[in-house]
């Protein structure tokens, strides 16, 4: 077992909720990733959208659960090291795949990322953490702010539609013994928060916990079209939990449909095991 982390950056991620990790990915794979991006939009898949109102141009666009339609991102999903960096992070004995998506902001887009963290989008409890990685090089005010230790508030926050507008998607209440809560304003009051910011180099990526709050901090319009690819991992603790009535997200409908109940842990067609990689 190779080691990709240091005992320090496992230490800052269970404190932050966010690292930044230098040099990870190799060209080739930022390069097939980039490649995979261009097949989906040829070839999107039902969930391919763009959250730009107004004339849908220039766009920010966004597709998901493509792993297993984009061979660039098969391999990726299967053959990075992320699963195993997850592994150490998260200290985990088995690594399975959540979901991935990719997200393209054209340039001179004004829509950009809200604040809000992952754990409130997926039906699913337990430890799992999220890769951010850019596939061009980055400034700091061109990428997203992390707000540190906020994994740790012991919060849920509803949904943010990534739609311009930001809407935020049903009102504050209990599902599953857990409250939901209206997020915060973040932008609002940038001097309460402590934020997690980064220069990124082809290779850099951030990990981060999907309890994390981030979005898009700085208002500045890229001039240039910026990409990203995320994957979400779970370590062994994680089980299915059904979040109140939500059949018109595709993801939800497709695990019940695929026959996944309360309570299973993950595994089978939709979440298949990333590490240790099967014989």
């Amino acid at each position: 077992m190779k080691n990709f982390l240091t005992q320090k950056e496992i230490k800052q991620f269970q404190k932050d909720g966010a690292i930044f990790i230098k040099g990870k990915f190799d060209l080739e794979w930022i390069e097939k990733l980039k490649i995979g991006i261009e097949k989906d939009i040829k070839n999107p898949s039902l969930r391919y959208k763009s959250h730009t109102k107004k004339n849908n141009f220039p766009a920010y666009l966004e597709d998901y659960w493509t792993w297993d339609l984009v061979p660039e991102f098969t391999d990726f999903v299967f053959n990075s090291p992320y699963p195993e960096m997850a592994s150490e992070l998260m200290s985990a004995d088995k690594i399975n795949l959540v979901m991935d998506n990719w997200f393209l902001r054209e340039a001179e887009s004004k829509s950009a990322t809200p604040f809000h963290h992952d754990i409130s989008y997926f039906d699913i409890e337990g430890t799992m953490c999220v890769l951010w990685l850019p596939l061009q090089p980055l400034k700091i005010n061109e990428g997203i702010a992390w707000v540190r230790g906020s994994h740790l508030w012991n919060k849920r926050f509803l949904r943010v539609f990534f739609k311009d507008g930001h809407v935020v998607e049903g009102k504050e209440c209990t599902i599953n013994g857990i409250k939901y809560e209206n997020p915060p304003d973040i932008l609002g009051n940038k001097d309460k928060y402590e934020f997690l910011q980064w220069d990124f180099e082809i290779g850099d990526c951030v990990i981060f916990d999907i309890k994390t709050l981030h979005g898009v901090l700085s208002s500045s319009i890229p001039k240039r079209t910026l990409s990203r690819y995320t994957l979400r991992v779970a370590k062994e603790d994680a089980k299915i939990s059904y979040v109140g009535d939500r059949t018109n997200f595709t993801y939800t409908k497709e695990m019940k449909n695929a026959g996944y109940k309360d309570g299973d842990a993950l595994g089978g067609k939709m979440f298949p095991q990333l590490w240790p990689k099967a014989n």
